[in-house]
């Protein structure tokens, strides 16, 4: 899966046992920002039926990915349709005048490679499982041979080495159905929440001013394919401009986080939040409280490569300080009566 900031990678291993915990025979899981799809990934792998919902269009495609599509349907022609993608001669356009030219996020060899590839999906009638999966097939490529620290935000200053390697497509890991269908939808969290059915929801909601939109704006055009304009040295999509989440802002989480736990239906919740986050341990205690019983797990963890290396110019010159190393995550888990949690992280 892709290089992501607020990836739940690490934490995998506790979230799914307070999963087990609150639900030991299985069940309904809603997750409704689910990014990168780990969650619901994993979450699927251990038999749950989830349903993951993302407002971006390329935490969409993943979702369609790692949570909707079943191994035994799609398999055999996800392998052809890759085949025929790796056949595709390089062909350079806009992405690699955009994303390899003006900007330096990949090598110009294998921007034309990508370039290439997604016309090529986009003149495919594909229907659209088959083609969510050829799409993060190209993503997690070009991810691999990326030339940044994990962020879409600026590149380096000279070829990262994993930059001048060939564009290698892979065929992304489905997994078997569970006998219930698994969903992915994109929409925003606080218009779905109220549709969602499950035995317990998992949030992950963006907790500071950092979007996800403006982080990894490069995948948001590949998916969506429309070309946009952009602006400053990244070549972000204008509308990060204008596509603001209240989850980004001081004043607005607190109240759009409130709204989406008031119109959820599901008997349990877990919250994943983090200690450089706008609401504090206490504000969540309270706000959840009022859903029923609260525990919560504390996992210390190092800081996003970015944060450990520093701030640098374009000149490569280094303009910052190294700030802390590491941070808090915390789980919030919510029930209706006290449930043992034997986590280790």
């Amino acid at each position: 899966m892709i290089k992501y900031i607020g990836s739940k990678r690490a934490l995998l291993t506790p979230l799914t046992a307070a999963v087990r915990a609150v639900l030991p025979d299985g069940g309904q899981i809603g997750d409704l920002f689910s990014g990168t799809a780990r969650v619901g990934h994993a979450l699927k792998r251990q038999g749950f039926s989830v349903w993951s919902n993302d407002h971006n269009a390329y935490a969409h495609a993943l979702a369609t990915v790692y949570v909707q599509a079943d191994r035994e349907r799609w398999i055999e022609s996800a392998a052809r349709l890759l085949h025929e993608l790796r056949a595709v001669p390089p062909a350079p356009g806009w992405f690699t005048r955009t994303f390899c030219e003006e900007a330096r996020f990949f090598h110009p060899d294998n921007g034309a490679r990508i370039d290439a590839v997604r016309e090529r999906i986009e003149a495919l009638d594909l229907e659209p499982e088959l083609r969510a999966i050829a799409l993060v097939s190209l993503m997690e490529a070009a991810d691999r041979v990326d030339s940044t620290a994990g962020l879409q935000m600026a590149y380096m200053k000279r070829w990262a080495p994993r930059a001048l390697k060939p564009l290698e497509l892979r065929l992304p890991e489905l997994l078997p159905s569970v006998g219930a269908p698994c969903r992915a939808t994109q929409a925003d969290a606080l218009e779905i929440a109220a549709e969602i059915e499950a035995d317990l929801v998992y949030l992950d909601p963006p907790y500071n001013q950092h979007s996800y939109l403006a982080n990894y704006h490069v995948w948001e055009s590949l998916v969506l394919w429309d070309r946009p304009e952009t602006y400053g040295v990244a070549n972000k999509r204008v509308d990060v401009r204008t596509r603001k989440s209240a989850f980004n802002s001081r004043p607005g989480i607190g109240p759009a986080l409130r709204s989406v736990i008031e119109r959820l239906r599901a008997p349990n919740l877990i919250v994943s939040f983090n200690d450089e986050g706008y609401l504090s341990r206490d504000d969540l205690v309270s706000m959840l409280s009022e859903r029923g019983h609260v525990q919560v797990v504390e996992i210390p963890r190092p800081r996003y490569v970015g944060a450990r290396i520093g701030i640098h110019n374009r000149q490569g010159e280094k303009v910052g300080a190294v700030g802390r190393l590491n941070n808090v995550e915390h789980l919030f888990v919510v029930t209706q009566r006290a449930v043992k949690l034997s986590i280790a992280a």
